[in-house]
């Protein structure tokens, strides 16, 4: 047996032990990655050896929480991929506007940036008011930061140019104060969404909503779990529902393909059949 064949055997009980202890299935998830991820725990853990690191993990629940931050990619910015919101606000928003009320369904919220991107898009187009956003992740870490909506301020310049280029209406500052040492987003924005924790590995679909936005999550997927993932998430949406990928993915390749059309082909947005 190869040192690599062995490394192989190790990253599968780990995983393994993780979803028989914590249920969070990451078995299916993209094996170069998961790698990587894997490598940098080690290091911060000061760990020779996967086998070590499952020992740890199945002994001390803290361990698995801090790991957590390796297995999941939590990269978000507001108004990331401004091509895609302005597309939203072109294109999907008028198909929006004529629902007495309205679900839209954020997965793989990370830290809560879309979601609220998405609630000031909605209270522009005068939404919001008569719209509930469910915004889950994995990670409570991660669901309580975006809970509170509280962010760096150094990060507002960067949100702000997205804003703009994404067809804001008027200036991203408009919508935080400053409280808590950083920039607090408006109550009115905190209140429209509920941040709650889901799987797309393992749970199922739990609303019928007219929008979900799903973006840079399924590229960590192999190829099965993307399938499971896109049924979960067609699922969910009622009928001539609107789906949101990341920009360098594509529902091409997946048993659901048939199912969507390309509604805003270059932005990544689908519309359910």
């Amino acid at each position: 047996m190869t040192e690599r064949d062995t490394s192989d055997l190790e990253v599968t009980a780990l995983l393994e032990a993780i979803y028989h202890a914590y249920h969070y299935d990451f078995r299916s998830y993209a094996e170069a990655s998961m790698r990587r991820r894997i490598r940098a725990a080690l290091a911060h853990f000061r760990l020779q050896t996967i086998a070590r690191l499952r020992e740890r993990v199945l002994d001390d629940p803290r361990v698995f929480s801090e790991l957590l931050r390796f297995l999941t990619v939590q990269v978000s910015d507001m108004f990331r991929d401004p091509l895609y919101f302005r597309a939203l606000r072109e294109h999907v928003v008028p198909y929006l506007q004529t629902y007495a009320s309205l679900k839209v369904w954020v997965a793989g919220c990370a830290t809560g940036e879309e979601a609220y991107s998405l609630a000031i898009l909605l209270f522009e187009e005068k939404l919001l008011h008569r719209t509930l956003i469910y915004a889950t992740d994995i990670r409570p870490d991660s669901l309580r930061v975006a809970a509170e909506g509280i962010y760096d301020p150094a990060r507002f310049v960067r949100f702000s140019d997205n804003y703009r280029l994404a067809g804001g209406r008027a200036s991203l500052s408009d919508y935080y104060a400053a409280a808590y040492q950083g920039a607090v987003l408006h109550r009115r924005f905190r209140n429209a969404i509920v941040f709650s924790d889901h799987s797309l590995a393992t749970d199922s679909a739990f609303a019928e909503v007219q929008l979900v936005s799903c973006r840079n999550v399924l590229i960590y997927f192999e190829r099965d779990l993307q399938d499971r993932a896109v049924g979960v998430l067609h699922q969910a949406l009622c009928r001539k529902g609107f789906l949101g990928l990341g920009l360098k993915e594509t529902l091409r390749f997946t048993t659901q393909a048939a199912a969507f059309t390309e509604y805003v082909p270059n932005a990544r947005i689908y519309q359910r059949l």
